[in-house]
């Protein structure tokens, strides 16, 4: 397997954290990036550091917003001056709202959609360029089940997955000429810090309307580890373990690879399954066959 200069977003934790770690193991040169890494992450800096080290790898971690242009193009420069190229970018930060869909207002979901949906596409424009004059790379979008489906008070969270599906897949079609690929991971229900963080909505006068309704999303997140078997409890390393997969993979890679719990199936490779032929045929039917 050959080395490849891996830029992984959101790495602080959660997928993130444990994809830059498994890659470095499998011996990739990467570059994990987040926020504030000298003041609040400035721990978790030095922990991804001493962890890649004890192992033997190498693995550097840079200052990235990706709500922010100047940021990500900033952190993308670094790592082209500082390797000469950049072969797969890992889009993994993002938000998890949770609550009363009505009282989030058009601002709360313009900041989600800043990290989530914008913070994809900033990052993805940057790299792109260095990609496209390599004639090859690699673009790995981490989305979610409900990127395929929606369940009641994930809709501000799923609308952002569903619009970074959309682009992900657009993205493989046009890049393919060039030899970069845009694939999709959508993992499925693992224990994350993304329930306990996630954002509220600001609108209260709305959330009063909604009586008792309004409460729930509380007891979501006040109950959500009771999902997991204590004894057999989700292993996120699985996501890791998926995009470092496909990070390896020489031959033609899935557009969509959901990675679930053992033992649970929520139907959305189903979902994956019968939406593809449909896809492919409204191509095919416009002349663009070639891209699929």
């Amino acid at each position: 397997m050959s080395s490849k200069i891996v830029v992984v977003t959101g790495a602080s934790s959660g997928f993130g954290k444990l994809t830059v770690l498994e890659l470095a193991r499998q011996g990739h040169t990467v570059i994990a990036t987040m926020r504030d890494v000298d003041r609040r992450n400035s721990p978790v800096r030095a922990e991804l550091i001493e962890m890649a080290r004890k192992d033997g790898n190498s693995l550097q971690v840079l200052e990235m917003d990706v709500a922010n242009d100047a940021s990500v193009e900033a952190a993308v420069d670094r790592v082209v001056a500082d390797y000469g190229r950049i072969d797969v970018l890992v889009n993994n930060a993002g938000l998890m709202p949770i609550g009363v869909t009505e009282a989030y207002t058009a601002t709360d979901v313009e900041r989600l959609f800043a990290v989530n949906v914008f913070g994809a596409v900033r990052t993805n424009r940057a790299v792109l360029p260095h990609m496209r004059a390599a004639g090859s790379g690699l673009l790995v979008q981490v989305t979610s089940l409900m990127g395929r489906f929606t369940i009641p008070f994930f809709g501000v969270y799923a609308a952002s997955k569903f619009a970074l599906e959309a682009l992900a897949e657009t993205y493989r079609y046009e890049l393919g000429s060039f030899g970069i690929d845009s694939v999709i991971v959508e993992p499925g229900p693992f224990p994350s810090n993304l329930i306990a963080s996630s954002p509220q909505p600001s609108d209260a006068v709305v959330l009063e309307a909604y009586g008792e309704v309004a409460a729930i999303p509380g007891q979501i997140k006040a109950h959500s580890d009771e999902q997991f078997d204590p004894a057999n409890p989700p292993r996120p390393q699985l996501v890791a373990d998926a995009i470092a997969k496909l990070v390896a993979t020489t031959e033609r890679r899935p557009l969509r690879t959901v990675v679930m719990p053992d033992g649970l199936d929520f139907g959305v490779q189903q979902i994956n399954d019968a939406v593809a032929p449909i896809q492919n045929s409204v191509l095919k039917a416009m002349g663009m066959e070639a891209m699929i």
